[in-house]
């Protein structure tokens, strides 16, 4: 005689059936994501990977987020997805500036890159940079550049290469999750595009051979539309804050926008420079991370 079925047997029988679903509508996508990559034919390095695509998904998720469930986990839930579906259209590794005593960067690294792509830990940010370089890491994490840094890593990412490695993603996205100590974020570095998504943040190098105050050089690229939100500056004879001097010097700027290599306003910022010669790159550009609190 079979045991009598409680309403609870019934709920949990329901659940099963949720898993099998959601389990078929997982291997649904990774067949999808197998036929995008057939579609593509051989890509180059990392075209793969679409940070600003990734964001939009999360954006998206999170606007039609409701119950109980925490929003913290489900930003979880699909960044393993993601990763995991994005190793397998090609080679995925991530080089992690993560020396003794600055772990956080692999536990925010970790957290959003997933359980099973391949990390390696890096004792500083040149060499996470070049692992990106020689094409041995997909992705390099870095920590987001601090004025007081003595020899900060972006500026090796000054080029006008359309294939350098450049910023494309900041990190955490979703929130800190497991991360211990370090509370700095992380920038994230491939060679990838930095595509808009609708709510974005540019860095641009720009270089100046004359004296061009920070002051002036943040009213110049407000006037041309080109709203800067943070700066740090590197000379060519060490580090340094910038507050007027004659020297060359290299600014780091973030704009808040999306700036594209060929926008206009990069032109307008160079032709109200005058005679101060100035030169102005992309480094590349992060989507803005959630807000789940």
């Amino acid at each position: 005689m079979s045991p009598t079925r409680t309403p609870l047997d019934d709920l949990r029988r329901e659940i099963d059936q949720i898993d099998d679903a959601l389990h078929d509508l997982l291997m649904r996508r990774a067949a999808l994501v197998e036929r995008i990559g057939a579609a593509k034919g051989s890509p180059g390095q990392a075209v793969y990977l679409r940070p600003g695509r990734e964001a939009s998904i999360l954006r998206r998720l999170m606007a039609r987020h409701t119950g109980s469930f925490p929003a913290q986990a489900v930003v979880r839930i699909w960044r393993e997805m993601i990763s995991a579906f994005t190793r397998m259209q090609g080679p995925f590794a991530i080089a992690v500036y993560a020396p003794e005593d600055k772990r956080g960067f692999w536990d925010v690294a970790r957290d959003h890159y997933g359980s099973s792509v391949p990390m390696s830990a890096v004792n500083t940010p040149a060499a996470a940079l070049r692992a990106v370089s020689d094409g041995t890491a997909t992705v390099g994490v870095v920590p987001y550049p601090a004025e007081d840094d003595k020899d900060p890593w972006w500026r090796f990412l000054v080029s006008a290469d359309a294939n350098r490695p450049r910023v494309v993603a900041r990190l955490p996205f979703g929130g800190r999750g497991n991360a211990r100590g370090e509370n700095r974020d992380a920038l994230a570095i491939a060679v990838a595009a930095h595509e808009p998504t609708g709510d974005d943040r540019t860095l641009l190098s720009i270089e100046i051979g004359g004296a061009l105050s920070r002051g002036r050089l943040k009213d110049m690229l407000e006037a041309c539309g080109l709203p800067p939100v943070n700066f740090c500056t590197w000379h060519a004879g060490g580090h340094a804050t910038d507050h007027g001097g004659g020297g060359p010097s290299i600014h780091l700027v973030e704009i808040a926008d999306f700036v594209d290599p060929a926008d206009p306003r990069l032109t307008t910022l160079v032709e109200r420079s005058g005679d101060i010669p100035v030169r102005v790159n992309t480094v590349g550009g992060y989507a803005v991370p959630l807000n789940l609190a």
